[in-house]
């Protein structure tokens, strides 16, 4: 179990993360296009339209691909398209 302090030290770090993800706004500084793109994809993929990247690596497995971790999900539908 966890010491008092060591929870206040994880509760810290996570404050930290947060603030740190929240000044830097990663979404905010994409461009228009690339985030209507991921959204889409995203909404593909709750929908049962696209596969996740987990299932395609499994797929990928599957087939025998070789570096597949280091493969993007992309590149990893275009690999799997191949092979199979």
């Amino acid at each position: 179990m966890a010491t008092d302090k060591q929870r206040a030290a994880a509760r810290k770090n996570v404050k930290k993360a947060q603030a740190g993800a929240k000044e830097k706004g990663t979404l905010k500084s994409l461009s228009s296009s690339t985030r209507a793109a991921l959204g889409k994809e995203a909404a593909a993929v709750r929908r049962g339209d696209s596969p996740t990247r987990k299932e395609l690596d499994a797929e990928a497995r599957e087939l025998g691909i070789e570096g597949r971790s280091k493969m993007g999900k992309a590149e990893l539908k275009r690999a799997v398209a191949k092979a199979r």
